[in-house]
């Protein structure tokens, strides 16, 4: 039954486009003799047309014109009608000079025929089009009211939406308008929408059209524009949803399916990250790529990022067994071509390490494995001790022993001058990966940013937690602050550090301005339509052990140095004895061993003399 619709419709296309054809020819004649055709033009009018309908015919149907839906007609169907009209049209001239010698053929007739043809086989489609969207298919049921959409943005992305809205009357949704700050915009009309007026109308708009729901169709908004857009729509009283910004559009197109609720990370958004696309790649492509932690919020996604660039192999290494299966299972799903090598172990069992490494000869090594949630580290530090320390010891050895190219830490901006365990064990983890790298042929490269939005057990899913419990939401101090990332730009700013490290040094991440933490937590109870202090409250309970108000990314001394890219800077070397780092290594095992609490943190302010713990009971 399908086959037998289709074939109608093909045959329909058919007859359809010899009638443009044959009056495309027609009307050229008859402009040309003023309406008035005369013989023996009228017979070489005749002669002509069948030759003409054979050759125009069967090039239209060669380059595929008689394809595609008209309803979805598109600018790149238009350029593909002018193509195929061109070589029509030339053809045909071939004909009628190597076979009629032109003879009793004006040249105008053939300029005019072209040109004509165009139009006809353009316009019939974009009319097809206009009339499906504007008349047909009717709404399912005249009943079901749709909602009223003004989309934000009257750029390619909001014209986009609009294109597709009109296009789908299933997703019962209308366009009204836009609103768009360019003043050459106003009043116009985009895919026959109005620009109503600027960001600043907004409210009212939404009150006088009685929009139900706003688009933000701006991928490449800063931060402060979304949270003015949205602090618009939560006063108009209407719901609103966003483009992702243009990093996570990664072939480009703008289509509903990315629209989303706003995030806080769009609030706090911040310039679009440029990676180095070439660079990256030569360091990846076909490597075999280790990643430590490979199951955590930092480590799977470098995994994702890591896949895009199609390692020869990528080695999934992590202790925990259900991280690690769902990180797989995403990524067989995603990448089926990459192969995948899951493994289960820790970092701190040197055997299985070596093991590790003599099977799957890893060439590039991501190190995102860490224990690093403060409070939890001030009263186990032990164990911050033997993850985080001697953890990167044991496998940055490993890379060292096998000639590994590139080994890339992940360290944190609690180790500078750090007033916490977990702070002090990862300088004490730079220092060893520094140290190493001077007599090692690997390309040692530590990678240091702070707090990542929305990563297991950080503060954003936690404030989320207690919101959706009704409150309170619990912030420590009313003026501590945090630098943040998101996790996709953390990753690849890692991966392009990766490839700009010659080894030993720092490279620091552009982690902006610091953002106030009760910030944070009133913006996210706004965007879960609550009202900070009336509907939500909002308690302080005091900073937890080894917090600090402010966090940051330089020590005294470590001189910052700009690179190529402008959101990684590095940081000069810290020189120590590594005979000396190694012995105090030791010492500190011993101490972690023996739960010796106040001997580990004794020790480890000698390897980290910047370290200066607070004061507390074993």
């Amino acid at each position: 039954m399908e086959s037998m619709i289709q074939r109608g419709r093909i045959a329909a296309i058919f007859l359809l486009q010899a009638a443009l054809i044959a009056s495309s020819f027609v009307l050229a004649f008859l402009v040309r003799f003023e309406f008035n055709l005369v013989e023996p033009y009228r017979q070489t009018l005749i002669v002509l047309l069948l030759p003409l309908l054979a050759i125009k015919l069967a090039i239209f149907w060669r380059m595929g014109l008689f394809k595609g839906w008209w309803r979805y007609v598109s600018m790149a169907d238009l350029i593909a009608i002018f193509k195929a009209n061109l070589f029509a049209s030339l053809g045909f001239v071939s004909y009628a000079v190597l076979i009629h010698r032109l003879e009793n053929i004006p040249r105008s007739v053939l300029v005019l025929d072209s040109i004509f043809c165009f139009l006809m086989m353009g316009g019939i489609r974009f009319l097809t089009r206009a009339f499906r969207e504007n008349y047909l298919p009717m709404p399912l049921s005249r009943e079901v009211s749709k909602t009223r959409v003004l989309v934000v943005g009257a750029g390619d992305a909001g014209q986009s939406i609009v294109r597709e809205i009109r296009q789908n009357p299933r997703l019962n949704l209308e366009a009204v308008g836009f609103v768009d700050d360019d003043p050459q915009k106003q009043k116009v009309a985009f895919q026959g929408v109005k620009v109503f007026g600027r960001q600043e109308d907004l409210a009212r708009i939404c009150q006088v059209r009685k929009i139900d729901e706003v688009i933000i169709a701006m991928p490449s908004a800063t931060g402060p524009q979304i949270r003015g857009i949205v602090e618009k729509c939560q006063a108009a009283g209407v719901k609103f949803k966003t483009l992702p910004g243009v990093g996570d559009l990664i072939d480009g197109r703008v289509s509903l399916q990315n629209i989303r609720d706003v995030a806080l990370e769009d609030l706090l958004g911040r310039e679009t990250i440029v990676l180095e696309i070439e660079r990256i790649r030569a360091y990846l492509k076909g490597k075999r790529v280790l990643v430590s932690g490979a199951g955590g919020s930092i480590g799977s996604e470098i995994c994702r990022q890591v896949a895009r660039f199609q390692p020869g192999k990528l080695i999934l290494f992590d202790n925990a067994e259900t991280p690690l299966f769902n990180i797989e299972r995403e990524l067989v799903e995603n990448y089926p071509d990459i192969p995948l090598s899951p493994v289960i172990g820790d970092i701190r069992y040197r055997t299985r390490v070596e093991a590790i490494f003599d099977q799957y000869l890893p060439e590039v090594i991501f190190h995102a494995a860490a224990y690093k949630h403060v409070p939890m580290m001030e009263y186990n530090p032990a164990e911050a001790i033997n993850n985080n320390v001697r953890g990167t010891q044991v496998l940055a050895d490993a890379a060292h022993e096998h000639a590994v190219e590139t080994f890339v830490m992940i360290s944190t901006d609690k180790a500078v001058n750090p007033t916490n365990v977990m702070g002090a064990s990862k300088r004490a983890a730079e220092l060893y990966v520094q140290g190493l790298s001077r007599e090692s042929r690997t390309r040692f490269v530590t990678v240091r940013f702070g707090n990542v939005l929305g990563s297991n057990g950080s503060v954003v899913p936690i404030f989320k937690e207690q919101i959706a419990k009704g409150g309170p939401v619990t912030v420590t101090h009313p003026e501590v602050t945090r630098f943040f990332m998101t996790i996709p730009e953390a990753t690849q700013l890692v991966l392009q550090a990766g490839s700009m490290g010659k080894g030993g040094e720092i490279l620091l991440l552009d982690m902006g301005e610091p953002v106030k933490i009760l910030s944070l937590a009133e913006e996210l109870i706004r965007l879960s339509g609550l009202r900070p202090y009336e509907d939500v409250d909002i308690v302080f309970t005091g900073l937890r052990p080894g917090e600090k108000l402010f966090e940051e990314l330089l020590l005294t001394g470590e001189g910052i140095v700009p690179t190529t890219h402008a959101s990684i800077m590095v940081a000069s070397a810290a020189h120590c004895d590594r005979n000396a780092l190694r012995e105090q290594l030791d010492h500190l095992y011993v101490a972690a061993r023996a739960m010796d609490r106040d001997a580990t943190v004794a020790v480890l302010k000698e390897i980290v003399p910047e370290f200066r713990p607070e004061s507390r009971e074993s």
